[in-house]
């Protein structure tokens, strides 16, 4: 019985009849044997009759606490189908309602209640876990503080990395640091299961988080931590505090620059500009934002361009406005991005006008931002333009697919945070694919773990960058794609994590000496979901 519950080692009723008889498992099952292809395919067939994603979240969820080997199977060889539903944008539902859909506890809830405890308390996890995701709720998604709700953000992280890229679930521990929430709704929902207190902030906020990254370090040796949905004030801080000391790095900030690069990379194949030579606009000005610019300042500049030149070419607009020199209230990550001798601009559009961006990326969590008027003024100023939707879920989207094809009659090289149909326009058909920090993340986590480096550098996701864009082929391209075909994500994240495997190794930061093979070595260590 024991076997049975343990998700990591059921395998329902592909037990075979020798496993059966000597594993004490005889009249616990039904008498047939079935193969883990007809338990797959079995999944599918219940999982098309559900009517909605979210039931469809659920199921699947239900699959994943009961039987890993076979949810993997199912994830890894639908993984178009099945990311939307275990990841954006049904995650985020699911995030709203987790209280209500509850089943089972997944990874670990450490509360401020916990405080001086942490580290007793991470000896209950039962695995030596060498890959954390850890989230504290506040800013999930595009949807703001969902406390410890949020729980759904680093379990969907974790299944995208042992799908995409093959890291063990083993080695994954997914963990909410629950510190209250502010949300009033929350806070009054019977069925929420959080602290119902407001959130722990200032020094009393910073030396809870510190114990954590503390007792998970000792605990856990050399394991990988990734900051998810944390809120601007307190992912920078904790991203520069501790990224020159432990193996730490943010996907919002950091995973979300890569995916970008890589996308204006491959719009830039098409349009055949350089990338020093483009002027960027970004609706957004939090971690997405600053994270992407900063990351297209250091490929600026190495294709030639000067710090300051490359800065110059990268621009903000925040819920104030555009983002100049001289402005009140501007935070620490803006003011690099902060303009001299240009007029404060109140609205996005008429930024636009009036600095004449070859590439608009939207990052901003404002749904409908690109309006038609945005999309004709981009088409109007460039043969091709760069338009970026990258705010998920599909609530929060700045335009659909549809709409930036329409409104630049065809001609825009479009990206976006959240999937869409192809899109028939003029005889064209157009295949949209998401600027999804999947394509990044797995791949950057199993080239850190493959090669044990003791640090995660802005210089890997620059490689990680240019091992996506390489995965895009002439026929994506012809097609409007701006990444390879999701299916391929195991190859891609293969490719990533020997492309930042190779940075670890060649800067000292690896253990022991490079090997003859690095894609040998990754491959090694990818776990395939079979029995």
């Amino acid at each position: 019985m024991t076997l049975l519950r343990d998700p990591l080692l059921n395998k329902g009723t592909a037990f075979t009849e020798a496993e059966r008889e000597t594993l004490g498992l005889r009249g616990l099952l039904p008498p047939c044997v079935l193969t883990m292809e007809t338990q797959a395919q079995r999944v599918l067939t219940n999982l098309r009759t559900l009517p909605t994603d979210l039931e469809k979240y659920v199921a699947l969820n239900a699959l994943h606490d009961r039987n890993e080997a076979l949810f993997f199977r199912v994830v890894v060889d639908n993984i178009d189908e099945i990311q939307p539903i275990i990841y954006t944008p049904t995650v985020g539902l699911a995030c709203q309602k987790y209280g209500l859909i509850f089943q089972r506890p997944r990874g670990m809830f450490i509360s401020s209640r916990d405080r001086g405890q942490i580290a007793e308390i991470l000896k209950n996890w039962p695995y030596q876990a060498r890959l954390i995701v850890v989230t504290d709720g506040e800013r999930i998604l595009g949807l703001g503080d969902l406390g410890a709700n949020g729980m759904g953000i680093p379990v969907g992280k974790l299944s995208l990395y042992s799908a995409c890229a093959g890291v063990h679930p083993e080695l994954c521990l997914p963990i909410v640091l629950d510190v209250g929430t502010n949300n009033e709704e929350l806070l009054n929902d019977p069925y929420y299961l959080g602290l119902r207190e407001r959130r722990l902030t200032g020094e009393a906020y910073d030396s809870f988080v510190d114990e954590f990254m503390q007792a998970a370090r000792k605990t856990f040796p050399g394991v990988l931590i990734q900051f998810e949905d944390f809120a601007n004030h307190s992912a920078f801080k904790l991203l520069h505090k501790y990224r020159d000391e432990a193996c730490v790095f943010n996907d919002d900030i950091q995973g979300t620059a890569a995916v970008a690069l890589a996308g204006l990379f491959s719009a830039l194949r098409v349009s055949g500009g350089k990338l020093k030579d483009q002027k960027i606009l970004f609706l957004g000005a939090g971690e997405a934002a600053t994270g992407i610019a900063d990351l297209v300042v250091s490929a600026m500049m190495a294709e030639g361009a000067s710090e300051a030149e490359a800065l110059r070419r990268n621009w903000l607009v925040d819920s104030r406005g555009l983002v100049v020199a001289g402005r009140e209230g501007l935070h620490g990550h803006k003011l690099r991005y902060a303009h001299t001798d240009q007029a404060p601009i109140a609205d996005f559009l008429t930024a636009i006008k009036t600095l004449k961006p070859t590439a608009i990326i939207g990052v901003a969590a404002v749904g409908g931002a690109f309006t038609p008027d945005v999309l004709k003024a981009m088409a109007e100023l460039n043969e091709q333009p760069i338009v970026f939707a990258l705010s998920n879920p599909t609530s929060k989207a700045e335009c659909s697919a549809e709409d930036a094809y329409r409104y630049t009659e065809g001609r825009a090289l479009f990206a976006c945070g959240s999937p869409y149909d192809p899109v028939k326009l003029n005889g064209r058909s157009f295949v949209p694919r998401q600027g999804n920090n999947s394509y990044i993340f797995p791949g950057v986590g199993l080239g850190v773990i493959a090669s044990g480096s003791r640090l995660v550098t802005d210089e890997m996701f620059m490689a990680a960058a240019h091992a996506l864009a390489d995965c895009v082929g002439k026929e994506d391209l012809a097609q409007g794609s701006l990444y390879p075909a999701l299916p391929r994500i195991r190859e891609v994240s293969v490719r990533i994590a020997a492309a930042v495997a190779d940075v670890a190794y060649q800067r000292g930061l690896a253990d022991g000496p490079a090997p003859n093979d690095v894609k040998a070595l990754v491959q090694s260590q990818m776990y395939e979901p079979t029995y």
